[in-house]
């Protein structure tokens, strides 16, 4: 791949999303239209063809735009990527049904939570996106990092609250590992990945929490914890 393919000539690589938006700064007004078609065919590249072997060129030519066009949006491949990541990401969240978890039994909030904690809950290609982040953590770490800080960390940090929500109202044990228990749920869908090859089927979420709920849940058979798992 050649420099021209990763930065536009002069200009800085790497300036994550700072260095988009200041790309972007100044002159005539972007035409939204563009920019989505462009992200999109960053987001279809990055699954098929990987971080490396994604060229500017072939995500201008899906675009349908020229290699200039893209790059008075975007400075270099990797500021695009992390907008193409974030952009995926947020619809992910927007796809989240609303919920008033306050009106859930303790042990449908964790199902849902789990239900929320799946990659692949609104992208079918999450797991090759997550594996190739991996594959280039030792050439761009930066990658690996925005993934953590903008969709593994905030999917586990919903579930770890709804567990020292659900501790509050009594219906999780107090010495219960709540960090480890995020870690076993999340693991869990890249775990059944790596065995079966396939989507988890509608009731993965609920075996999750109807196998990890009895160790976790209060032991107070008059409590909420009690009321859920046995009512």
């Amino acid at each position: 791949m050649s420099h021209s393919d990763r930065d536009a000539p002069g200009r800085k690589p790497r300036g994550g999303a700072a260095g988009a938006r200041s790309s972007r700064a100044g002159g005539r007004p972007r035409d939204p239209a563009i920019e989505h078609a462009i992200i999109e065919a960053a987001r279809k590249r990055l699954a098929s063809d990987g971080y490396s072997q994604m060229t500017i060129g072939d995500i201008a030519a899906d675009a349908g735009v020229t290699r200039p066009t893209l790059y008075r949006r975007w400075a270099s491949k990797y500021d695009l990527v992390v907008d193409a990541l974030k952009y995926g990401l947020r619809q992910q969240r927007e796809a989240y049904p609303a919920i008033d978890w306050d009106r859930l039994e303790p042990v449908e909030a964790f199902k849902e939570a789990v239900r929320r904690l799946d990659p692949r809950y609104n992208n079918k290609a999450a797991m090759a996106l997550h594996a190739n982040f991996m594959a280039e953590a030792d050439r761009e770490p930066g990658l690996l990092e925005q993934l953590r800080e903008h969709g593994v960390g905030p999917r586990c940090e919903e579930l770890l609250t709804t567990l020292h929500l659900l501790r509050e109202r009594g219906a999780v044990r107090p010495d219960a590992d709540l960090d480890i228990v995020v870690t076993m749920c999340f693991g869990s869908f890249f775990g059944d990945y790596l065995r079966t090859g396939e989507s988890p089927g509608t009731d993965f979420a609920d075996r999750i929490v109807d196998t990890l709920w009895p160790a976790i849940a209060s032991t107070d058979r008059d409590g909420p914890a009690g009321n859920a798992a046995h009512g």
